[in-house]
């Protein structure tokens, strides 16, 4: 390309120049505005780099924005800046809340061997996955249990151990294509131990709820 000419003739101006004209002709490109800011990076302009990546990831449209979102956080893995690439994580998750975005960030966490970080990261994803697909749940118990196994202690590891599902057996009806009944079907569902956990504690504020609302209206009652 054009650009990559200018690169061999060690035109960086032009080159810039030429980046910037691209970026607001076409700003869902997340290709333009990585090599734009690889540009920077590669110029030791650091500084500039990240300006680059955060004008990229607060376009209102992306053709790529996983991508983008992927070298943004890798730059900052490659100029050791972990509390940045925290904050872009917390950034992300807050714009989805993806299962691959929750384990990407705890493999960060185990590569730089800051492991009670990962763990408490795998705590908070396991929380904020709960009404998620129990597939998805299951994948992030998995990969919770398989560090937990080698970084963590016993009783690290039977914590994580306890909070896995049960597979059980269950029956649902069948409805034909003319909606008439057509039986029943076997299939396997998974019953999480945060899940009943929860809905004891739902059970137990909405008694309360309750036993509060008759005290309220027995002592309005005796005030009459």
């Amino acid at each position: 390309s054009y650009i990559d000419m200018e690169l061999r003739f060690r035109e960086f101006d032009r080159c810039r120049t030429l980046y910037e004209k691209l970026v607001l002709f076409a700003p869902d490109n997340s290709s333009t505005w990585i090599k734009f800011a690889e540009l920077e990076s590669i110029l030791g302009d650091v500084d500039r780099a990240r300006a680059i990546f955060n004008m990229a990831i607060q376009q209102p449209a992306l053709d790529m924005p996983e991508v983008l979102w992927k070298a943004y956080i890798d730059f900052e893995i490659e100029q050791e800046e972990n509390d940045h690439v925290r904050r872009l994580y917390e950034t992300l998750l807050e714009r989805t809340n993806h299962i691959k975005v929750w384990i990407s960030w705890t493999e960060f966490e185990i590569r730089i061997e800051a492991f009670d970080k990962a763990r408490a990261t795998f705590k908070r994803a396991n929380d904020s996955l709960e009404t998620s697909p129990a597939e998805e749940r299951i994948l992030l118990l998995e990969t919770w249990l398989e560090f937990e196994r080698t970084h963590g202690s016993e009783e690290q590891k039977e914590a994580v151990e306890k909070l896995m599902p049960k597979r059980v057996k269950k029956r649902r009806p069948i409805l034909a294509e003319d909606g008439t009944d057509a039986g029943w079907e076997e299939y396997f569902d998974y019953i999480f131990p945060q899940d009943q956990a929860s809905k004891v504690s739902f059970k137990l504020l909405e008694a309360a709820r309750l036993w509060q609302r008759q005290r309220e209206e027995e002592e309005s009652g005796s005030d009459e």
